[in-house]
């Protein structure tokens, strides 16, 4: 399927809020068709190595297939990875940074990290990298690197991380000491679009050392290698450009001419360098396996000439599909050296001079306009300045637009083989997503991290769109729209989890996403985007029916789910067979559902008002979320309900083939999550919906006449109608419990389990023993890897869907229901004011206390003491239970960028 979303029609009339904004404009431009602003972006991956796309091994052992050193001189057959790189939308022509210190052992052309098996917590990406920067048509673009001036301790990061366990804190790269005395250089790398297909380029390394040092800079052009694949008719070229009178370029600059069969002719300008490189983006089969190569233009070329300093075998080669100018500078300390690189559709007179540098000075201004309209003004408690936040938020909001990329499976190619190439091997045709045949992607996509989870993940994919919508809403749309679509969703409504195992359970929380930036479009522009729900809702139906029909184990509306994203939350692996051939009954399952219930009805009621007939199928999820409310409230019959009245806490119930359950008593997000499900019907809306308030009521009188659970409550004044999955009696007792800093309620938020199972919990389960403890920060178990742990650290996504639900809950019950925050301070807030308080600790992980430490860095000082340092912000996949550290993926702006909705919805 050829790139559905980069030139994808606007999904109504609705478009980006109509401002002055020249970036708002811009987008206009596209969604209406005017101009494709969005055919250039920052597309390239930043690790293709190691993952299942490029795995054609036996055992499905994707790390050890391709691994790191074979990146540089192997070809990708799916995709492309680099180093602050861009590529067209279907990653045809791609550009990135590569550099060499003169003392590594290799060209640093793409970024390092551990493998899956060489941290001591699962993979790792060892570099220092920063998302400056980015607009939403992509018109500027800033990128930083940090790179070593003395030789990168590949060597030292794998056998320290090797030889620690996991109950060791991972060695980092600032652990080693290669950044002591500042010996580094900071590599910024700037985009400006001076048209939709023009894309000037300035590359400016600062010497931050003592003393003067020497870079090499290979500003790299190539083609992605489609010919071999039998994929092109006609292989691409870059060829040297003559100079031409027409052009005004001194000879100072130079250029090359592009000619590609699909993207057609371009043209690439830069300033005279020390060495013009070309080779071709072919496979080094020499090195890698010993087999005689066609030619010595290989993809590692570069590589092998520059730290070889042998250059003689590429003199005189003027064209191939790989290319790059080379400089070699020395750089005083505290100076730095400018590199100015344009890329252009058309031939241009004058590529450089005051127009580039207008142009750079235009984007750079129009983008602090663009993020100036959607700042957050600063209303936290901690001592803050608005220019801190907007800091925080723009760089969050960057971190979510880098963090798109090109994404390519083809699944019948991928199973069967590449006509012309050696095919895959046999067990490839029943092994991993074997039985995903109809998905065929091809699109850019909104990823989890780029380097550690360059690979999309449906249920964080849901999250990103949130914040995706707070600068492109017409993007957030047509991305969730992409995973309903027959090439994505399979046959039977699964929406596929990733690439480690497409057929993986995770939360349904699709439909809350598509409800959220239908909210949030509505908001900006004014005007509700009907066709947008009536389009996602068909599908959705499908998905739901799903999930119905394949984990509701006996049809009591108790659901399963499996792994359901939680990954090591239980006692057990959920996602595998149950101990003693039971089957576990899953609070958190049926919250999902009820939660999910509420999102369609939501949806159809909203629908229902210009199309009446959605009242009928309106009235079906309501129906369908009382009785799973009923159930899992419920005590009685022949089985369990998880509520322990005794304990006030929902658990997962574990049902043996003897009739016996046993209530698995952990403390966790599962019991939190069936706050999740809460929607308010507002009284003026039940009254432009007659048939289905008809129905609503006969329901309603019908369960009271037989003793039924009712479910809902309405307010007697407003006449409004809370529904929700726990009356306040147990929502008070769950909040008691929430908000407690003994069990979940931290300095950055709500932990995944509470700290009342710091000395363990362990239940026997058919005379074997399982168990868990409170763990605040790495997982010390292998479970799904060990690169995440849902054991006791704050996780932003849960934390955004809980705040979310007290505001639900704070608009129903309003100021005259309180509780205690923290709970035993005596201090009582009512629940919109809790859901403040909770925002403020999750924003405040990323904010300068009075020293100017950030506790997202934990003890890494530098961030606190060091100029360079003191204003980047990471956003990682998960947060330390008690002093909120940042941990695992290091650039998961996926999910944690939902931080700059927290912002925008205080302010």
């Amino acid at each position: 399927m050829k790139n559905k979303t980069a030139k994808a029609k606007p999904t109504s009339k609705n478009q980006p809020p109509r401002t002055n904004n020249p970036e708002s404009f811009r987008l206009r431009e596209h969604y209406s068709g005017q101009k494709n602003w969005l055919q250039w972006g920052p597309y390239l991956s930043e690790r293709q190595w190691g993952t299942v796309r490029e795995d054609y091994s036996p055992g499905g052992t994707a790390w050890d297939f391709f691994p790191h050193d074979h990146a540089r001189s192997r070809v990708y057959r799916w995709g492309e990875d680099g180093i602050a790189g861009i590529s067209d939308d279907q990653q045809r022509l791609c550009f990135a940074v590569a550099l060499w210190n003169g003392k590594d052992p290799i060209l640093k052309e793409r970024l390092f990290g551990l493998t899956g098996s060489e941290g001591n917590h699962g993979e790792d990406v060892k570099e220092l990298y920063y998302y400056l920067d980015n607009t939403p048509a992509h018109s500027y673009m800033k990128h930083l690197y940090k790179y070593p001036q003395g030789e990168f301790p590949y060597a030292d990061l794998v056998r320290e991380n090797g030889w620690r366990g996991r109950e060791q804190p991972e060695y980092e790269l600032l652990d080693t000491g290669i950044f002591n005395d500042d010996r580094y250089w900071d590599v910024f790398t700037e985009y400006a679009k001076g048209d939709e297909d023009d894309l000037l380029i300035k590359i400016t390394a600062h010497n931050r050392g003592p003393e003067s040092a020497d870079i090499w800079l290979l500003p790299t052009l190539w083609f992605r290698n489609l010919w071999a694949f039998g994929l092109m008719k006609e292989k691409p070229a870059i060829r040297l450009g003559e100079l031409s009178e027409s052009l005004q370029l001194s000879e100072s600059w130079r250029h090359v001419s592009l000619y590609h069969e699909k993207l057609g002719d371009y043209h690439f300008y830069f300033q005279a360098p020390s060495r013009l490189l070309f080779t071709e983006n072919e496979t080094n089969r020499e090195r890698l396996w010993n087999q005689p190569n066609d030619s010595p233009f290989v993809k590692d070329a570069f590589h092998t000439a520059l730290i070889n300093n042998d250059f003689g075998f590429l003199e005189g080669k003027t064209e191939g599909t790989k290319f790059a100018p080379l400089y070699q500078v020395k750089v005083e300390s505290g100076g730095m050296a400018e590199f100015q690189f344009r890329l252009s559709k058309s031939a241009i007179k004058t590529p450089f001079g005051k127009g580039f540098d207008k142009i750079f000075a235009e984007r750079k201004m129009e983008a602090d306009t663009f993020y100036e309209e959607i700042a957050a003004s600063s209303t936290n408690e901690q001592q803050t300045t608005n220019n801190e936040q907007r800091n925080i938020q723009r760089q969050a909001l960057a971190g979510m637009l880098w963090s798109k990329q090109y994404f390519n499976i083809d699944m019948p190619r991928w199973l069967d083989g590449d006509p012309g190439q050696l095919p895959p091997p046999k067990s490839r045709l029943a092994g991993r997503n074997s039985h995903w045949r109809t998905l065929n992607n091809e699109d850019i996509i909104s990823m989890p991290d780029k380097w550690e989870y360059p690979w999309y993940a449906a249920w964080d994919l849901a999250f990103h769109c949130v914040p995706l919508a707070m600068v492109d809403a017409e993007f957030a749309k047509n991305q969730l729209i992409l995973f309903l679509r027959e090439w994505y969703m399979h046959p039977n409504g699964q929406l596929p989890a990733y690439e480690w195992a497409f057929g993986d359970v995770n939360p349904p929380v699709h439909a809350w996403s598509c409800l959220q930036v239908f909210k949030m479009d509505k908001e900006q522009t004014g005007r509700a985007d009907i066709e947008f729900l009536k389009r996602v809702f068909q599908k959705l139906l499908i998905n739901f029916t799903w999930w119905v029909n394949r984990k509701d184990h006996k049809g009591n509306n108790v659901f399963e789910g499996g792994f359901l994203g939680l990954d090591n939350i239980g006692v057990f692996d959920r996602s595998n067979q149950i101990p003693g051939g039971g089957y576990l009954e899953q609070a958190d399952g049926t919250a999902w559902m009820g939660m999910y219930c509420l999102n369609m009805l939501e949806m159809a009621l909203e629908i229902a008002q210009h199309d009446p007939t959605f009242e009928d199928v309106a009235t079906k999820f309501f129906e369908h979320f009382v009785y799973i409310a009923e159930s899992l409230n419920r005590i009685g019959h022949d089985w369990t309900g998880s509520w322990d009245e005794m304990e006030g806490f929902f658990y997962d119930i574990l049902g043996l083939p003897n009739g016996e359950y046993i209530p698995l008593k952990v403390r966790s997000l599962v019991g939190l999550s069936t706050l999740f499900a809460a929607y308010v019907l507002p009284k003026d809306k039940l009254e432009k919906l007659p048939d289905f308030t008809r129905r609503l009521r006969w329901f309603q009188q019908y369960r009271t006449d037989n003793g039924d659970y009712l479910v809902l409550d309405e307010d007697p004044t407003s006449g409004d109608i809370l529904l929700s999955l726990i009356p306040q009696e147990r929502l008070s007792r769950l909040l008691h419990a929430m908000l407690d800093e003994n069990e979940f309620l931290s300095p950055g938020g709500i932990r995944s389990i509470s700290k009342v199972h710091e000395n363990g919990y362990s239940v026997q389960i058919a005379g074997q023993e399982f168990g868990l403890k409170y763990e605040p920060a790495e997982s010390s178990t292998g479970l799904f890897g060990g690169n995440s742990n849902w054991r006791g650290p704050v996780w932003m996504p849960m934390n955004y869907l809980l705040i979310r639900a007290l505001r639900e809950y704070g608009k129903f019950y309003g100021t005259e229901y309180t509780v205690e925050f923290p709970t035993g301070s005596s201090q009582q807030r009512c629940l919109s004011e809790v859901a403040d308080a909770l925002s403020r600790r999750l924003i405040s992980i990323f904010e300068k206390d009075k020293n100017g430490h950030r506790p997202v860095n934990g003890d890494d000082s530098i961030y606190a003491e060091n100029p360079h340092f003191q204003d980047l912000v990471l956003f990682y996949e998960y947060f330390h239970g008690d002093t909120a550290r940042g941990v695992g993926a290091s650039h998961q702006t996926g999910w944690t960028g939902v931080v700059a909705a927290l912002m925008g919805e205080l302010g």
